[in-house]
């Protein structure tokens, strides 16, 4: 029995029954035929709409509704084009929306990758229905997660709403996906990395305690799912079904804590001020996954020169009488962030976790003194950048800010900007805190404009 396969039975299986929401998960070879049989278990509905974009139609959508045809479902379809490719919006949600609030007999089906499965679920839930979802890319961990991370009026949020009912991932399917789409779930994937860091830190000065579940759930089997890269850009079926059970183990994490904290940290603020950017390279919307990946050793590049510094000589009260105060900080914000829209939104995030003089005293005396071992924690828990960078490369996902079209001052701008946008406390805190952001981005810069990732020292 291959390794993803015990994981299977060992580890999703066990997340299907604590599951309140999902209630089948199929993934192996040749599964799409059984998504008909899914469906007439999980609801009473015998109407379909497969909604798609053209490309996932492509992929699975002939086999869908024939298996739903099989198990005496009628069926329609609503397919959006993918030139230009759907944004991740709730705008873009609305035919999807619209259409399931025309018929309240209506079952949803999702075919597709990362955005369609956030737009149909989003609409599943404004109107009050379950959904099932057929995956045909592992290109992203949100496919039975709890949250639609969309953007609302130009600021991208992670929506509260359902997780699938069941999920259908045919491996047959997966690896005829573009071989590009791979690279970003394994980007995605590798985001959990730096997220686990940031995780780490709130734990340890007493910001958000690690949970006991979502945790292990992802991190115990994290390095095994990134182990082999290579695998992932050849498209070889044990490593994506591998790097599939991870994205879906991640999903589960995130229904389990509630929020996206198990997958998402400083990693994934920077690749959202890409996204409300609309970042695009030769006419091309830069991926999720992608901006993720840079993201994510851009996060421990900031981590490798944290790391390097002795907190234990912090001068708190100088850190203190140095601070900027909330309006100053607001200010710093609007020239980071330009689009008022996005600015607006992201000054109630700052204003959630803005600390006045004394809770700032108390939490850098409580970083010097914790410094240690945290720092030993961090030490044992993280990739070197240069390390995963490399294996980024090996996967077919980009490491480097110059390889999604991202200039220096560019990144500069992003390093400043990200931090405001979620309330989340992240690297970017602990050096905002601490008086030393300026410096780690200075520092850090050279290294992640480079066009290829330095192989580690």
């Amino acid at each position: 029995m291959a390794s993803w396969q015990r994981q299977l039975t060992d580890l999703i299986d066990p997340a299907v029954a604590r599951s309140s929401v999902t209630d089948e998960v199929h993934i192996g070879a040749g599964v799409l035929a059984s998504v008909g049989a899914v469906a007439a278990r999980v609801t009473d509905m015998r109407k379909a709409l497969i909604m798609a974009d053209s490309a996932g139609f492509a992929a699975a959508g002939a086999p869908v509704c024939a298996a739903l045809r099989a198990a005496e479902f009628a069926t329609d379809t609503l397919v959006l084009p993918n030139d230009p490719l759907p944004k991740a919006s709730v705008e873009e949600a609305e035919p999807f929306r619209a259409a399931l609030a025309a018929d309240p007999d209506i079952f949803p089906v999702s075919v597709g990758s990362g955005v369609i499965n956030d737009l149909v679920k989003y609409a599943a839930f404004q109107t009050d229905r379950r959904y099932l979802t057929v995956a045909t890319a592992a290109s992203m961990d949100g496919y039975t997660s709890a949250g639609a991370p969309l953007a609302r009026d130009g600021f991208k949020v992670t929506i509260p709403t359902r997780a699938p009912i069941a999920m259908v991932a045919d491996l047959d399917v997966l690896a005829h996906a573009p071989v590009e789409m791979n690279g970003w779930g394994y980007g995605d994937l590798a985001g959990k990395i730096p997220a686990a860091g940031d995780w780490i830190l709130a734990d340890a000065l007493g910001v958000e305690p690690i949970d006991d579940v979502a945790w292990p759930l992802v991190q115990a089997p994290l390095r095994g799912w990134l182990a082999a890269p290579e695998g992932i850009a050849s498209s070889d079926p044990d490593s994506l079904a591998r790097l599939f059970i991870g994205l879906t183990a991640v999903g589960f994490a995130m229904e389990f804590h509630g929020t996206s904290r198990p997958a998402s940290g400083a990693d994934h603020q920077i690749a959202h001020i890409w996204e409300m950017e609309g970042l695009a390279q030769d006419g091309r919307k830069v991926s999720h996954g992608a901006a993720v990946a840079v993201g994510s050793v851009a996060s421990l590049t900031l981590y490798d020169w944290l790391v390097a510094q002795d907190l234990t000589a912090l001068d708190a009260d100088a850190a203190v009488a140095k601070a900027p105060n909330l309006a100053a900080r607001e200010a710093m914000l609007a020239r980071a962030i330009p689009d008022a829209r996005i600015a607006d939104k992201a000054r109630m995030e700052l204003g959630q976790k803005h600390l006045e003089p004394a809770a700032h005293r108390a939490r850098l005396a409580h970083l010097v003194s914790v410094w240690p071992d945290l720092k030993a924690r961090l030490d044992r828990h993280l990739y070197r950048a240069p390390d995963l960078a490399a294996m980024l490369a090996a996967a077919g996902a980009p490491s480097h800010a110059a390889q999604i079209g991202v200039s220096p001052d560019h990144l500069r701008q992003t390093l400043r900007a990200a931090g405001y946008i979620r309330r989340r406390y992240t690297i970017f805190d602990i050096l905002q805190e601490t008086g030393l952001a300026e410096a780690a981005f200075e520092a850090v810069l050279p290294d992640l404009c480079r066009n290829t990732p330095r192989a580690a020292e």
